[in-house]
């Protein structure tokens, strides 16, 4: 049975889900610190992975996770691999903050991309706000700073362009394929794949990770099925801005297990970058613009 829509219940799912996403992406950052990236992805995908298929098959059915287009599953895989282990790299540098603010900028990669990918049409005001937002990222970036820009910074910028690219395969999928399907195989297809690319350089791993391990993954798939409520009890446009309460997570993380807050410069690119993408869903809203769910996450 569908849930009854309910504005404060999709409210309260979508808060859940960034809680426990960003709990995850704590645990990530305590894992990047002994394994390689894509060691790290390959956990990602295989933590959350059981945890996901008990729920989907409870829920659903085994018939619900029946791909359709291979392709784009294939695809969105990979794409995940590249995101994560990304992802991963740069939280090994930086504070989950810092990674967060540049991260932010996804939403905005997504409606620019959404051009050229599904012939959509982005007017001059939603163009303003992707240009903005990205001003933002350079702010986070620094370039200039100590002569370089930022190596982790760039990998955070990839990994959310990567994000943007699965999100439009996204509203290609929902045409043919249940969100089922492709939580299931984007997770199937990120761990198998990034488990293979992480053999030459594989870590044993050690017993007393095996709780973190765990966290990460059940963490992983409650915030995924919070999400997939969130987005069956409400419209979009009301649960995506909460996207961004990440922020308030990721910092108090960031000070209870490593002792660091961010600095001003990354709290004015933050704001910059979250300004605009708050103005980017509302005029999607006003302009009546509707997109698929995302689906994925860090």
């Amino acid at each position: 049975m569908s849930p009854i829509r309910s504005p404060l219940a999709a409210i309260g799912w979508m808060l859940a889900a960034v809680a426990t996403f960003s709990l995850m992406d704590a645990g990530m950052k305590q894992l990047a610190a002994h394994y390689p990236p894509l060691q790290v992805t390959m956990l990602r995908g295989a933590a959350s992975l059981p945890f996901v298929l008990v729920w989907v098959l409870a829920t659903a059915g085994a018939r619900s996770i029946v791909p359709v287009r291979w392709g784009l599953h294939l695809l969105r895989g990979v794409l995940g691999m590249v995101m994560i282990g990304c992802f991963v790299f740069a939280l090994k540098r930086m504070p989950l903050s810092t990674a967060y603010s540049i991260y932010f900028v996804a939403p905005l990669l997504v409606a620019a991309l959404s051009v050229p990918l599904l012939g959509e049409k982005v007017g001059p005001r939603r163009w303003t706000a992707i240009a903005i937002g990205l001003v933002g990222v350079l702010v986070v970036l620094r370039p200039g700073v100590d002569g370089i820009v930022s190596f982790p910074g760039l990998m955070v910028l990839l990994a959310a362009t990567a994000y943007a690219v699965a999100a439009v395969t996204v509203s290609l999928l929902t045409r043919t394929d249940t969100p089922q399907s492709m939580v299931v195989w984007f997770l199937a297809i990120m761990a198998v794949g990034a488990g293979l690319a992480a053999i030459p350089g594989w870590v044993p791993l050690r017993w007393d990770h095996t709780a973190l391990i765990l966290g990460m993954g059940l963490a992983g798939a409650l915030g995924q099925i919070a999400l997939t409520r969130a987005f069956m009890c409400g419209d979009a446009s009301l649960i995506a801005p909460l996207e961004y309460t990440g922020l308030v997570w990721v910092i108090a993380w960031d000070w209870l297990f490593w002792r660091t807050l961010p600095d001003a410069t990354t709290w004015i690119g933050a704001a910059i970058i979250v300004a605009s993408g708050l103005y980017l869903l509302r005029r999607e809203r006003t302009v009546g613009a509707e997109r698929a769910a995302p689906i994925d996450s860090l």
